[in-house]
């Protein structure tokens, strides 16, 4: 059974800032406490729908990711496997009048003998999110 989650964070820029800097998997590192890094098979291409790259987690966890939506400056989606689990994260953008809103929404779950690592990792996922997306506000913040 999937465990879904949801975060909601105000960043002080438009959401077309926000868009590219969350939907770039490059910036990933600079703002998500879990990632030691990203592997692109190409570091130069800018992000696209159907784009994947491999993530490195503190904890050892190595995820394929892929932006299965692309809907610039709206929605962006990526979905994540790593050996029996499956997770989605859905950003909506909303524009606002002193910024924008990101709506964090996915979902974790797991096969067999994953489906308890995925159970908690889904009830820690919104606030993991929550904390990470406030860290990219207060980036974008100091950039603008």
């Amino acid at each position: 059974m999937a465990r879904r989650f949801r975060a909601t964070v105000d960043f002080a820029v438009p959401s077309s800032v926000a868009f590219d800097y969350l939907g770039d998997p490059r910036n990933r590192p600079e703002w998500q406490s879990s990632l030691l890094s990203v592997t692109l098979a190409d570091r130069d291409a800018q992000p696209h729908l159907g784009q994947t790259w491999r993530e490195t987690t503190m904890v050892g966890v190595c995820p394929r990711m892929e932006i299965t939506r692309f809907e610039r400056p709206d929605v962006w989606a990526e979905r994540g496997t790593w050996r029996g689990i499956e997770a989605t994260l859905v950003l909506s953008f909303e524009e606002r009048s002193q910024g924008c809103r990101v709506v964090a929404e996915g979902d974790i779950s797991g096969r067999r003998a994953y489906a308890a690592a995925a159970a908690v990792a889904g009830r820690l996922a919104g606030l993991a999110i929550g904390g990470d997306l406030r860290k990219a506000a207060r980036i974008l913040e100091r950039r603008a």
